[in-house]
C-alpha cells in the first residue's frame, strides 16, 4: 500500500483561519494555498498507509480521554535566526496544547516520534521566505488576536501535490456529544471574491 505523510493538528476556525491563510499567501509563502491555519500536534510524519486503522484507533482514544480548553491566539513572534518561520503566538491554552501533543506522540502509540526542536505551539505565518517578507508578516499581524474554544483535532493527510487534506475529525470527550471541531473551511466553501490584503 506505500507511504503516507500524515499530520494532526488544531485548525484555527473561521473567520480567522481563512485570514491568516490570505495573509501568509499576500506575503509570498508560496505554501500558503496548500496549509490550513492549524496548531500542529503531530508534524509531517511518514507512516505505513497499512497503520491507518491503528492510527485513527489511537487519535480517538486521545480525543475522548481529552476536554475541551480555551484556546487565544495574540501578536507575533519568530524563530529566526534558528529556523526561519514568523508565526502568530498562542497566548493561552499553550500547556493545554502541550500535554495533547504528548499524548499523540506517545511512546507506545503508532505515532511515536522524536521532535526535531522543542514543542512550541504556534501559528505560522510565513515561512522561508526572503528577510524583508519575513518582517512584514511580523509587523502587520503584530496586532492579531482570536480566540475560540478548542473541541477536537484533526487528521490530515499530504496530497502528491503537496496540499493537505482533512481525512477525519476527532471531537473531545467519550461520546461525542454536542462538542464540535474547531475547523477551517475548505478551499471549495471560501468565497472566490476573497483576496489576500497584501498584495
Amino acid at each position: 500500500m506505500g507511504t503516507v505523510t500524515l499530520g494532526v493538528s488544531l485548525a484555527v476556525p473561521e473567520p480567522f483561519g481563512s485570514f491568516l491563510q490570505r495573509e501568509r499567501e499576500g506575503f509570498g509563502d508560496p505554501a500558503a494555498r496548500g496549509i490550513p491555519t492549524h496548531i500542529t500536534l503531530l508534524p509531517p510524519t511518514e507512516a505505513d498507509a497499512a497503520t491507518l486503522p491503528d492510527v485513527e484507533r489511537h487519535l480517538a482514544a486521545v480525543a475522548a480521554a481529552s476536554r475541551p480548553f480555551a484556546l487565544r491566539l495574540s501578536g507575533t513572534d519568530t524563530f529566526r535566526p534558528l529556523s526561519p518561520v514568523v508565526f502568530v503566538k498562542v497566548v493561552e491554552g499553550a500547556a493545554d496544547c502541550a500535554a495533547l501533543q504528548e499524548r499523540v506522540r506517545a511512546a507506545s502509540g503508532p505515532c511515536a516520534r522524536e521532535l526535531q526542536f522543542p514543542y512550541h505551539p504556534h501559528v505560522t505565518v510565513a515561512h522561508g521566505i526572503d528577510e524583508a517578507a519575513m518582517d512584514r508578516a511580523q509587523a502587520e499581524l503584530a496586532e492579531f488576536s482570536a480566540g475560540w474554544t478548542v473541541g477536537g483535532f484533526a487528521l490530515y493527510e499530504k496530497g502528491d501535490d503537496e496540499v493537505w487534506r482533512l481525512e477525519r475529525e476527532f471531537p473531545f470527550g467519550a461520546g461525542g456529544g454536542t462538542v464540535t471541531v474547531p475547523r477551517q473551511a475548505t478551499e471549495a466553501e471560501l468565497p472566490r471574491s476573497s483576496a489576500p490584503s497584501h498584495r
